[in-house]
């Protein structure tokens, strides 16, 4: 058995790089691969937090959770970028202007 912070360690640097993605890169998809690093993130900690109780299944049964929501947020985010990028040619979002305040 792997100690619990080397879990802890995992799940925070795989929440950085997340975090890092969504703040540096322009494109819309890459937004969106950023937010599933940091949910899978939170499924790691999810899990090693569960092994300290482990006849308890909570925090597999949320991980669980977080990976359905995780591929429904793909699924549509994916279909809102496809739409957007054939109405307005591009996927990075700063040059989408027609729906700010002007």
């Amino acid at each position: 058995m792997f100690p619990i912070h080397h879990f802890l360690l995992l799940a925070a640097f795989l929440f950085c790089a997340g975090l890092l993605v969504i703040i540096v890169k322009r494109n819309a998809i890459m937004v969106l691969l950023g937010i599933e690093l940091m949910l899978n993130a939170s499924n790691i900690n999810l899990v090693a937090f569960n092994q300290l109780h482990p006849i308890q299944l909570g925090g597999q049964m949320f991980a669980l959770f977080v990976i359905i929501v995780a591929v429904c947020e793909a699924a549509v985010g994916l279909a809102i970028v496809l739409r957007i990028y054939q109405y307005y040619q591009t996927s990075v979002p700063d040059e989408i202007s027609e729906l700010k305040d002007s």
